[in-house]
């Protein structure tokens, strides 16, 4: 809350209204641990693929994506993380790949011209399946790609 005060201007008691009937629309879900209450977007909502559309089209990482998924290797996930999937706008698009045999070389270069587009810096990592489940399982980490198993 503290942090969303001093990102927004804003009282910590309007920023709970707001993330209270954002949490009554549906949009969100939450998860208390102690006397914290944890907030994360509601993926089966029926309008949580527009707005992390929006989301991704605001930073650009819509069209990182897009070029990735098609040359980088067994592409399996995407997902942004640090003060971008925490909700605040950032300099840095910190971006997690999840997959195997994946191209580092054509990663950095993509990341590198990407970079330049976008205006923003890229942090990407390189993470197995099993080493996202870890490492991130209670870490802010937002999904914005999925192979489609079909």
């Amino acid at each position: 809350m503290r942090n969303l005060e001093q990102e927004f201007g804003e009282s910590t008691n309007g920023i709970r209204v707001e993330l209270n009937r954002l949490e009554s629309a549906g949009l969100l879900k939450t998860e208390v641990s102690g006397h914290k209450k944890f907030f994360s977007a509601n993926t089966h909502h029926p309008l949580f693929k527009d707005i992390n559309n929006i989301l991704k089209k605001f930073v650009g990482i819509d069209k990182i994506i897009d070029a990735v998924v098609s040359r980088v290797g067994d592409l399996e996930a995407a997902y942004l993380t640090g003060d971008i999937a925490k909700g605040r706008d950032s300099k840095i698009i910190d971006l997690v790949l999840v997959g195997k045999k994946l191209d580092t070389n054509y990663i950095n270069s993509l990341s590198t011209r990407a970079e330049e587009f976008v205006g923003r810096k890229i942090r990407h990592l390189e993470l197995t399946s099993e080493q996202m489940a870890d490492y991130y399982e209670d870490k802010p980490a937002l999904l914005i790609w999925k192979a489609d198993k079909t």
